[in-house]
């Protein structure tokens, strides 16, 4: 007989750095990091002011400024991201180019089809209880995070 595991940050982080270590294999052929596809994700809404993506993907990663800021250059860099509109601080415009948009949606597959295998037989309302219990866990370490200075 089996016991069923407690929930604690443990068996969460367990399951995270199990699926990150997948996804990091799924997109190492695109030459892109998991960091750099958080800032994919965020730039395939459409265009936004670095200083709106800083943002954005430092409170996602809990990564300081400096190493979004290398991140977002760094896609810059590979032709993924380019600076749309006159140059001059945190106010230009970041888009995806074409090479860019194709590598986001390439990711996107590749997030599919392994979601499709670790979720394919899990009943959907424990994944929704699943679902709600990590969003809420998420909400509250987020609150707790903007609470006490680091």
């Amino acid at each position: 007989m089996s016991t069923v595991p407690t929930l604690n940050g443990q068996v969460i982080g367990q399951a995270h750095y199990a699926t990150r270590a997948l996804l990091e294999r799924a997109i190492g052929p695109l030459g892109v990091t998991f960091n750099q596809v958080v800032a994919l994700h965020a730039l395939a809404q459409g265009p936004v002011e670095r200083a709106h993506l800083t943002q954005r993907v430092t409170s996602t990663l809990k990564i300081d400024e400096p190493a979004v800021r290398q991140v977002v250059d760094q896609l810059v860099d590979a032709g993924l991201a380019q600076v749309d509109g006159p140059s001059g601080g945190d106010e230009r415009q970041l888009a995806l180019t074409d090479t860019g948009r194709a590598t986001q949606r390439s990711v996107v597959a590749a997030v599919a089809d392994l979601s499709a295998r670790l979720y394919a037989d899990i009943p959907s309302d424990e994944a929704g209880t699943a679902a709600r219990v990590l969003t809420l866990v998420t909400e509250r370490a987020n609150a707790e995070l903007a609470a006490v200075p680091a």
